[in-house]
């Protein structure tokens, strides 16, 4: 059974750092596309950043890329996303979901390819 949980979310000042972790308890992420969405309020899930379970090729909107890194730790069985330079308009619930379905395909910043998502962390980027 898939579980996702986030974690590693909080309240950080403009231009500071946080890192979020993916993790499931029982399948093997690495075998899988994880994508990491963000949804604000009144505003509809956009997609951040996805790791595609072929080759580990990364993808990033154009609003985060150069200050978020998406990475897998296997041996916690985690997809990490480290978030630099934090702006006020990073503000949002942030989900990974995961793709159990295209194994040989580039991860896409779609979330009607993610089968299953976590319950949300909230990141706040306020003064």
């Amino acid at each position: 059974q898939v579980q996702l949980v986030e974690s590693g979310g909080g309240l950080v000042q403009p231009g500071g750092s946080l890192r979020l972790s993916c993790a499931d308890s029982g399948l093997p992420l690495r075998y899988y596309s994880i994508g990491w969405f963000r949804q604000a309020p009144g505003k509809e899930r956009e997609g951040v950043s996805c790791i595609s379970s072929s080759d580990d090729s990364t993808y990033y909107a154009d609003s985060v890329k150069g200050r978020f890194t998406i990475s897998r730790d296997n041996a916690k069985n985690t997809v990490l996303l480290q978030m630099n330079s934090l702006k006020p308009e990073d503000t949002a619930v942030y989900y990974c979901g995961i793709d159990v379905r295209n194994y040989l395909s580039p991860c896409v910043a779609d979330r009607l390819r993610y089968d299953y998502w976590g319950q949300g962390t909230q990141v706040t980027v306020s003064s």
